[in-house]
């Protein structure tokens, strides 16, 4: 069970791999099995409770099956005590899964694998094969530095540290030659590739997009403040970088970006998202916003609505405040009533449609490109380059292109033929 971002999908895809090589079937998670593993999530208060939720619920199933849990959760809650949950791994040792299986069902004693202080080494993966999926997730680096004074994951991530550049070149290429044509790189501070190393995130981009037979190479996040103008080169330079982007903005105010500890004003945000567009026009740029955050009024609220209107993303990821223990903002006073953060996230949700709409429908009488993700029932899915999610009558082979002429919007879903 993977709860939580694409990171954790990333690692859970490498722990399936492993138990695969070592002998284990991979069933799902609701089946009565022998061994459990929740990896989990803490980013905010309902990630924590669907995170014990799982743990407990896989230890209802099977009272006599080995029950892991991994993660951010668990690196948060060092001092967690759950009976019958008997590894316990935190952001560390992922990749030691089989032989932790292997002591426990040696000795039968509970195995806790917890560190103090903030992680500084990278664990090492690699995956060359993502059964069921088109695009393949590549993880090239971990932790962050940031400290946005809402935000658990530094805590919990520790430091920026990154995947040697050769071997995520190595990775990329295996994957390519595995059938894949769309590459996500992924990180949990994906733009500050390279920091600890004698390299940086554009020239790592560089090299990847010249790798042969890669059709489609994505981005999972980068943060406005990494964008620089070697980054932009190469979106510039090279079509095989998707014409989307998801560049978190978290507020649309200066006050409550300042109050979050954001790198970034307003003004430095407009205009690296017009530097973007007069590259590439008809970009897709999504992002996150969190509502509710503390102090913010309602005055400052429909600032952001007004700012995200005027920046004309795609789509708005809207997350209500989550107080997150040991956080800068946990210490702040001036706290939202959880209605008015409900009502507020609702809100910012109507106006994300109201973008999604707006987007998808400058691409009506329009030929694109779709990857084919999905067949089912007579018709095929996939996603455009720029995340526009088509449906199309007929059923053309999974992982094929296919050029489509967009006909109208049923949303969420673009109609093609």
């Amino acid at each position: 069970m993977t709860l939580g971002c694409k990171v954790n999908t990333y690692e859970s895809e490498y722990v399936i791999n492993e138990l695969k090589k070592a002998g284990y079937e991979i069933k799902e998670f609701d089946d009565i099995c022998d061994v459990y593993i929740i990896n989990t999530c803490t980013v905010t208060n309902n990630s924590d409770s669907k995170s014990r939720k799982m743990i407990r619920q896989a230890i209802r199933k099977n009272p006599n099956a080995c029950v892991v849990a991994m993660g951010c959760f668990i690196a948060a809650n060092p001092d967690i005590q759950i009976d019958g949950l008997d590894i316990i791994i935190g952001n560390k040792d992922k990749a030691k899964i089989v032989s932790l299986l292997d002591e426990y069902f040696k000795n039968k004693e509970i195995i806790n694998k917890q560190y103090t202080g903030r992680l500084k080494e990278f664990e090492d993966m690699y995956i060359t094969d993502f059964p069921g999926r088109t695009r393949a997730f590549v993880k090239i680096q971990d932790g962050c530095d940031n400290f946005c004074s809402y935000c658990i994951i530094p805590f919990v991530r520790g430091k920026c540290r990154s995947k040697e550049e050769s071997k995520v070149i190595s990775e990329v290429t295996d994957l390519v030659n595995n059938g894949y044509k769309e590459i996500v790189l992924t990180g949990i501070h994906t733009g500050s590739f390279g920091v600890d190393l004698d390299t940086d995130f554009a020239d790592l981009l560089e090299k990847l997009v010249k790798i042969d037979g890669l059709e489609r190479l994505r981005i999972s996040s980068i943060e406005t403040t990494e964008l620089n103008n070697k980054v932009l080169n190469v979106l510039r330079n090279s079509k095989v970088l998707v014409d989307h982007l998801h560049i978190p903005i978290q507020a649309g105010s200066n006050e409550i970006l300042k109050a979050m500890n954001r790198k970034y004003d307003l003004d430095f945000f407009f205009e690296k998202i017009k530097e973007i567009r007069s590259i590439r026009p008809e970009i897709s740029i999504s992002t996150d916003v969190i509502v509710g955050f503390p102090g913010e009024s309602e005055e400052l609220f429909e600032t952001t609505i007004d700012t995200c209107r005027k920046l004309e993303f795609s789509k708005l990821h809207v997350f209500p405040y989550s107080e997150r223990k040991g956080t800068a903002s946990s210490r702040m006073t001036n706290k939202i009533e959880r209605g008015i953060v409900k009502e507020r996230a609702r809100k910012l949700i109507e106006v994300s449609h109201e973008l999604e709409n707006n987007y998808m429908n400058k691409f009506i009488n329009r030929e694109v490109e779709v990857l084919i993700e999905e067949v089912k029932d007579g018709y095929s899915y996939g996603h455009t380059g720029n995340y526009l999610y088509v449906k199309i009558k007929g059923e053309y082979p999974h992982n094929s292109f296919k050029n489509v002429r967009i006909i109208k919007i049923e949303y969420p879903y673009c109609i093609g033929e």
